[in-house]
């Protein structure tokens, strides 16, 4: 019996941050600037409202697209909040389940998909695997869209442009300007526009704007992963054209079924909860990392998510530093994971106060040598 892995896998690497996991595998209480996710709990009252679900016996199947109440109550926040019309909304496991099911839904092989550059990690990998073709765009040194630069990356074979705004890992948020202009693009050549808002609560000047309000033509993909910390729960959800969802509600029958039942009654409530107290102490917690590390490195003020993608010292490729960031106790993400280049490291600075005190220590001691 021939029982070779599949050649898809061969164009998938293991995770860069689980390689960092191995590595600081024997570190004893690490300071941790490299997990993405929040560092506060989910509200108890969304905790409540999942017990409540299972005791009431909220337990089977529900529809494959998510239960109606759920997809009407996004469809009706996102007009109120984002100023989109959404024509059509399904529920799914996470985000990137949902990227999944939309590319094998959209992607032929040999079609290309433009991605900016420094990047999601999941992006190019998911990319390949369906038989796509990843076209990085560079987004440096400022992290924001070049208009020239997309339209050089355009092809006949171009079939989607995947924005993440705000983004991990740099935290640039695109100014409608810059969306409008990339809309303007997108038109002209009839191509889908795929938005990651995952991180659109986490915005620390002027709310970010959703390229839906701008172009029909786009697919979102949000969740309840990070606004709620919600990471665990597994629960997201698209909104976007009816032609595209129908075939991804069609295809998640034959691979999720459905998104967990007791998690979208809990999503329900989730969705009433606000989280500003929260979105204000990370912006603290930004302002106390940059204005700690800003004159020790060379680093862009994110205007959202909770990440920091910063310049390792002159002539230090970024596997090197993380290394010795590790050997310091520190644990960071080497750029490479989210970029063609390695010229830079990620910090998350979703933590609690006296970690990040220690993690700008380390960092300012490494930034000496």
């Amino acid at each position: 019996m021939n029982s070779a892995i599949a050649e898809r896998m061969s164009l998938i690497d293991s995770s860069g941050i689980r390689k960092v996991f191995a590595l600081a595998s024997k570190l004893k209480n690490p300071v941790n600037l490299s997990i993405g996710q929040p560092h506060f709990d989910v509200p108890e009252e969304v905790k409540r409202a999942a017990v409540e679900a299972i005791q009431n016996g909220l337990n089977k199947y529900t529809l494959t697209q998510g239960i109606p109440e759920l997809r009407e109550k996004i469809k009706v926040q996102q007009k109120e909040k984002r100023n989109t019309n959404l024509e059509e909304i399904m529920i799914s496991s996470g985000t990137s389940g949902l990227l999944l099911l939309a590319f094998m839904c959209l992607i032929n092989p040999g079609d290309e998909v433009i991605v900016f550059d420094p990047y999601f990690v999941m992006y190019k990998h998911l990319i390949r695997i369906v038989g796509g073709v990843p076209v990085f765009v560079d987004t440096y040194p400022s992290f924001n869209i070049s208009v020239d630069k997309v339209e050089q990356a355009i092809s006949r074979k171009t079939k989607i442009i995947v924005i993440n705004s705000p983004c991990n890992p740099t935290g640039a948020v695109y100014s409608k300007d810059q969306l409008k202009n990339l809309a303007d693009i997108a038109n002209k050549h009839n191509i889908l526009i795929i938005s990651d808002e995952i991180y659109n609560e986490f915005v620390y000047g002027e709310d970010s704007v959703s390229i839906a309000e701008i172009y029909e033509n786009t697919l979102v993909l949000n969740g309840f992963s990070k606004t709620y910390a919600m990471t665990g729960w597994r629960l997201g959800w698209a909104g976007g054209p009816k032609w595209l969802l129908n075939e991804m509600i069609k295809l998640q029958q034959y691979t999720f079924v459905c998104a967990p039942s007791i998690v979208q009654y809990a999503g329900l409530n989730a969705l009433e909860y606000n989280p500003t107290h929260l979105i204000d102490s990370y912006k603290e917690k930004r302002d106390l990392m940059y204005n700690g590390l800003k004159d020790y490195f060379d680093i862009l003020k994110p205007a959202g998510a909770f990440y920091m993608f910063v310049k390792t010292p002159d002539g230090v490729a970024d596997e090197e530093f993380v290394r010795e960031a590790v050997e310091n106790n520190l644990l960071v993400i080497p750029g490479n994971v989210f970029s063609e280049r390695n010229t830079h490291f990620r910090i998350c600075y979703a933590a609690e106060n006296k970690v990040l005190y220690k993690g700008i220590e380390i960092l300012r001691n490494l930034s000496r040598k």
